[in-house]
């Protein structure tokens, strides 16, 4: 308390802020590592073994913790997904470029101009790649599905990419690698509308006995595989994906971009689909848990993990990979298909202690599991309590490769690596959290800063979600030390807390922006 009020009392609140880079020692490291960043969708805090999973099993997950660090308060940038993989990309939070959750057919969403962070590891010698789900639009707002679609991710800075191009709920159902569609027909060509029914292919709202999963109306669309999805589609019949298949498709591209760039120092963002909807786990998954098609996913996603981390062993290069293992946002049970995630949750809590979830301004939103593991490097079977976000991996990746970080490029990144590393338990002295709102932590104090009077509540995330949203037009304050649930606001008890966390906000939304290359 008198450190805060000391903050207080100095030039403004810029004066309690850290340096923005924590300096380690990194002479001992002669051979550039290369860097694996596997990131899941939608994964709980409590969805992996090590974090308290009942219903399921993640022994290579558990294998990655036994054998590096676990952290116990690191965050997503978002509590959605597309602004924290732009966060996570940029080094710069979401809200600077109103980023949302966005339909199939988006423009890209990063500026070909912004300094990336594959960007930034290719002028540092490595090669790059992109394997999953992107979410991040592809072109510039009107694709044509049938010719090169770009700019997408080879414009940002990746070498290689192979794509769901949105996520498994959103049209088109293709695979896209590089800059085309994958076994496209030019006999039968794609067209996708998400304004208008521009297909001959049934729908799910008119049509729902063709479905194997019950859907809402906006996931109500066309069926394909037996799902439907949000968007029209037609055509491309040959190109459609089988659900069931990514596991090993996309491990498998993954394994050949590795194997092809096993002599270079390598930057490889696998971002599964797991366990977004629609859960569709293949024939060796489906029925394994008693969490039904949610637990089954949980454990195919551990084995699409090790699929991937076997290829690093089989072709000897598993001592020098730095391996990220961490969720873009927090968990959510229900998301538009009935496939009864919530009934057969049992006893499992998939954000473990933690209120809200996916969406919501609670820590559920936000803080996910993450291992860092690298034998050549981090000391195995750590546990460490750093507060810090994945809009930091820039800024510790830079340090580590002795990069500099040029004005104007990533300027919400902050190095973490001492922390990454597993050799300090230093984190951030303040870190944004963001939601539907902005929030901020700062040590045992969690801040929520008040929606506009003007502006509705949601109330989807409570009456569709079945999460806590944790939004008010009022301040809200947290002591996370002694209210681990966010129960008790005490905003009032403790203005001078609140009037900080607010000015260390309003200095941040104050930063501005320039081009970056």
């Amino acid at each position: 308390m008198k450190k805060l009020l000391s903050c207080l009392a100095l030039a403004g609140v810029m004066a309690c802020q850290k340096p923005a880079t924590n300096q380690t020692d990194v002479s001992n490291n002669t051979d550039k590592p290369n860097i694996i960043i596997f990131y899941v969708d939608d994964l709980g805090y409590g969805d992996i073994g090590k974090n308290g999973l009942i219903g399921a099993e993640t022994p290579e997950i558990d294998k990655l913790a036994d054998g590096g660090v676990l952290f116990t308060d690191v965050h997503s940038p978002h509590a959605t997904c597309t602004p924290s993989r732009y966060s996570m990309l940029t080094g710069e939070y979401a809200f600077r470029k109103k980023a949302q959750i966005l339909p199939g057919d988006a423009p890209l969403l990063i500026n070909p101009n912004t300094r990336t962070l594959p960007d930034m590891l290719r002028e540092a010698g490595y090669a790059t790649g992109v394997v999953g789900k992107w979410h991040l639009g592809l072109g510039n707002g009107n694709v044509d599905w049938n010719k090169a679609v770009k700019p997408g991710p080879l414009e940002i800075g990746f070498d290689y990419s192979f794509l769901l191009p949105s996520t498994g709920d959103r049209v088109p159902s293709v695979y896209l690698e590089n800059h085309n569609v994958v076994n496209l027909d030019p006999k039968d060509p794609i067209t996708v509308s998400y304004k208008k029914n521009i297909s001959d292919r049934p729908t799910g709202n008119d049509h729902p006995e063709l479905l194997r999963q019950g859907a809402d109306k906006q996931h109500g669309n066309t069926i394909i595989n037996g799902i439907s999805r949000i968007g029209y589609m037609k055509g491309g019949e040959k190109a459609l994906w089988t659900d069931e298949d990514f596991p090993e498709k996309l491990a498998g591209k993954a394994s050949d971009f590795i194997t092809k760039h096993k002599d270079e120092p390598f930057f490889l963002y696998f971002a599964f689909h797991d366990i977004h909807v629609p859960r569709l786990p293949s024939d060796k998954f489906k029925g394994k848990s008693p969490m039904g098609l949610r637990g089954d996913v949980i454990y195919q996603m551990d084995y699409t993990t090790g699929l991937v981390m076997k290829t690093l062993r089989d072709l000897g290069i598993e001592e020098n990979t730095l391996v990220i293992f961490t969720s873009d946002n927090g968990a959510v049970l229900s998301d538009g298909y009935d496939d009864k995630a919530i009934e057969l949750l049992g006893d499992h809590k998939p954000t473990g202690p933690y209120a809200g979830g996916k969406y919501s301004s609670l820590e559920g939103g936000t803080r996910v599991p993450m291992i860092a593991y690298w034998p050549n490097r981090i000391k195995a079977g750590q546990t460490n309590d750093a507060t810090f976000s994945h809009i930091d991996f820039y800024a510790s990746f830079a340090e580590l490769l002795g990069e500099e970080i040029p004005q104007g490029v990533a300027i919400d990144s902050k190095s973490m690596l001492p922390a990454l590393l597993g050799e300090s338990q230093q984190g951030r002295d303040f870190m944004v959290e963001e939601a539907f709102s902005l929030g901020m932590r700062h040590g045992k104090w969690k801040y929520i800063q008040p929606i506009p009077k003007k502006r509705r509540i949601p109330d989807f995330m409570d009456k569709k979600k079945f999460i806590k949203g944790g939004l008010s037009h009022q301040p809200q304050l947290f002591n996370l030390e002694e209210d681990i649930a966010e129960d008790k606001n005490i905003a009032e008890q403790h203005p001078e807390i609140v009037a900080l966390m607010q000015g260390k906000l309003d200095s941040i939304k104050n930063v501005n922006t320039v081009p970056s290359k």
